[in-house]
């Protein structure tokens, strides 16, 4: 899936009147319509994936069924990262997408993403990085984030594993899991100390605010079918 048509056509709130906290999935009851601010994202001649909030263990979470399909619900966020940057959630896949390879166009498939969106202002980027954005804000409007981090469960590469995405080097996608389908796991990232590590290179200022997340899981390239399941997302201090 072509992650930077992906952040383009996100429509997300100006980040100054955007909430604070993502509105939790766990609030709602089993086949209720999401919670306020969580907005299916599909992509054009895509099919979406079958999302619907289920019950698992007595608690409601968030169910994704992509069977050559793509797509994510995103959250926009106004959230200013060094006072709380410490991201949590717990996720949970039935299976790996067997024929995904991070590296190239045609294996960038994950069983479960999330993506993390920084207001990086655009006047700190290269001029052909700036010509893009420019051209996708006027296409998707001026939402449209600057840089991402997109969190993944992977198939074969070790956690902790790195890479640019394959169709740009707005998304640096970060290896959480790989293989270990059918138990729940609980995450915690520091989205500055990520941040940091991602862009640093060309950033020396504080890290940008965040204007949404998304979640979600996509097989479009390798038509295979995967369930992702995804609780709560919080937002905390550090320990």
């Amino acid at each position: 899936m072509n992650a930077l048509l992906l952040a383009a056509i996100i429509s997300l709130a100006q980040a100054a009147s955007a909430p604070v906290d993502p509105a939790p999935f766990s609030a709602m009851k089993p086949g209720e319509a999401m919670p306020t601010g969580w907005v299916p994202l599909t992509l054009p001649k895509v099919p979406a994936p079958q999302v619907a909030l289920v019950a698992d263990e007595g608690v409601t979470v968030l169910r994704s069924i992509a069977e050559a399909a793509a797509g994510t619900v995103t959250h926009p966020l106004g959230h200013d990262v060094p006072g709380r940057p410490m991201l949590r959630w717990r996720w949970k896949v039935d299976r790996v997408v067997e024929k995904a390879d991070l590296a190239t166009k045609a294996g960038d498939d994950f069983a479960a993403r999330v993506y993390v969106f920084f207001d990086v202002p655009a006047d700190s980027l290269s001029v052909g990085q700036r010509l893009k954005i420019f051209l996708a804000r006027n296409l998707y409007g001026r939402e449209v984030p600057t840089a991402a981090l997109c969190y993944v469960w992977d198939n074969r590469h070790a956690p902790g594993t790195t890479r640019w995405n394959p169709y740009t080097d707005r998304v640096r996608t970060v290896v959480l899991r790989s293989g270990g389908a059918g138990a729940w796991a609980a995450e915690s990232r520091d989205l500055e100390a990520d941040f940091r590590e991602a862009f640093g290179s060309g950033w020396s200022g504080p890290v940008p605010r965040v204007t949404g997340i998304a979640a979600g899981n996509d097989t479009d390239q390798t038509g295979e079918r995967v369930t992702a399941w995804f609780g709560d997302f919080r937002l905390e201090k550090r320990p």
